[in-house]
């Protein structure tokens, strides 16, 4: 399967005067890559989100750099140079913890290509694509019109070869080229960009792009688990997590993506009420993220999968199975379904598991298990989850209550609270003694 090569484009160009960006607002190391570039002869471009922020007139997250130069050109001009990626090669230079990625132009399928670098799935997926080319031919293979601006450090303007800028000032998101279906079997991680792209920017899907994405949401599921960790990330820490959650479900992305979870929500009973945890929780995230205060991986994903856990453990303890086997087989098997369709890593699958079972031993705050749980590393991620449960009735809000009340106290406190928890003061100091039974006179 090939795409057609489009002829060259010309460019609409917004001089220095005619666009807002200035180099004031880029970063200082990628303004070092793109000079580096420019004076060993090869043409270097900052590209995509960050021009796209800059134009909207945000503070880009990360700068990405487009050039005519091949990454092994790139590695010899920077000793603080890694290459990366299979299935397209890419130029990491890195500054302390800052990264510039550096991409060479790309060329569509079905140009000349000298190093033989293209494979595509029998579905037309894109599996390895280290195929060069032009600028021109580099803007037609990019995906959104709003991600295909060029901002060119030779002469500060901006080249717009899509129509990026005016889909921009209309508020539209819209895919490049007139075949949007083929574009998303190309990568149907495309879809969940437009997601993230239509929640964080504001910005309405194209009819045609939205009617692709109804019919073709199932090609989700032929995307490697471990690419799609990431992308789930990204969209729920956009910044707009509950619009990205309306939207997957709308458009099906959700089922492709949480098939546990989904089945749960779906619920004519309890689907409504176990959705609004999520809900809530991704509230939670929106505002932290507002606030500029960490968020967690694992704290997502424990949330997306609490109603499947709470719903396998159930139909456990119903089967008159151990309480505790029951959480802990639970646990286990909606993790190992999960990473069919998207992985989590273990590193964040243990806290995963932490988190939920801290919420089988908050409630047991008795005696010195409540001092023990302070000392407890995810004790306040813990402790965090359970306060959301609370807030939408599926935990006691009085155990949240007591648990914020125990934090803030001092020991004294703390040791009477653990002897009568729900804040009473302990009834007694010393234990009783056992009587001893009177004997019966035979």
């Amino acid at each position: 399967m090939s795409q057609p090569v489009p002829a060259p484009i010309e460019p609409r160009v917004y001089t220095r005067d005619q666009h807002p960006i200035s180099r004031a607002a880029i970063s200082e190391n990628a303004l070092k890559v793109l000079y580096r570039l420019r004076d060993a002869g090869f043409r270097s471009c900052l590209v995509g989100g960050g021009v796209r922020d800059l134009l909207l007139g945000r503070e880009p997250k990360d700068f990405d750099v487009a050039t005519d130069a091949h990454p092994d050109d790139v590695r010899r001009l920077f000793r603080n140079c890694r290459l990366i990626g299979r299935r397209f090669r890419l130029a990491h230079v890195t500054f302390g913890r800052e990264i510039i990625e550096v991409a060479t132009f790309r060329a569509p399928f079905g140009a000349e290509d000298e190093e033989g670098n293209i494979e595509l799935s029998e579905e037309g997926r894109i599996l390895r694509d280290n195929c060069y080319g032009t600028i021109e031919q580099d803007a037609w293979r990019r995906d959104f019109t709003i991600n295909a601006l060029y901002y060119d450090i030779a002469n500060y303007a901006v080249l717009d070869f899509t129509n990026g800028v005016l889909d921009l000032h209309e508020g539209v998101l819209r895919l490049i080229g007139d075949e949007p279906e083929q574009r998303l079997r190309e990568d149907p991680v495309r879809m969940l960009r437009a997601v993230r792209f239509s929640a964080k920017l504001g910005l309405r899907i194209a009819p045609e792009l939205d009617h692709a994405m109804h019919r073709h949401a199932g090609l989700m599921t032929s995307v490697a688990p471990a690419r799609l960790f990431d992308e789930v990330i990204k969209l729920f820490h956009s910044g707009a997590a509950v619009t990205c959650l309306d939207e997957l479900e709308r458009f099906g992305l959700f089922e492709a993506l949480f098939p546990q979870a989904a089945a749960c929500f779906a619920d004519p009973e309890l689907g409504l009420e176990r959705r609004a945890f999520l809900v809530e929780a991704l509230k939670n995230t929106d505002a932290r993220i507002r606030d500029e205060l960490g968020v967690h991986p694992a704290f997502l994903y424990a949330a997306v999968l609490w109603a499947a856990v709470q719903r396998e453990a159930q139909a456990r303890l119903a089967a008159d199975e151990d309480p505790v086997a029951a959480w802990q087989q639970a646990m286990s098997v909606v993790l190992e379904r999960q990473v069919q369709r998207v992985s989590i890593p273990k590193r964040y699958s243990l806290v995963v598991r932490e988190i939920w079972d801290l919420q089988q031993r908050l409630p047991r705050n008795q005696g010195g298990r409540a001092l023990k749980l302070l000392t407890h590393p995810r004790f306040r991620a813990g402790y965090d989850f359970l306060c959301l449960r609370a807030r939408v009735g599926d935990a006691d809000p009085d155990l949240c209550q007591w648990w914020t009340e125990f934090q803030q106290t001092d020991e004294a406190r703390q040791q009477a609270m653990a002897r009568a928890p729900g804040g009473a003061p302990a009834a007694r100091t010393r234990p009783r003694r056992r009587r001893r039974k009177a004997q019966s006179a035979s």
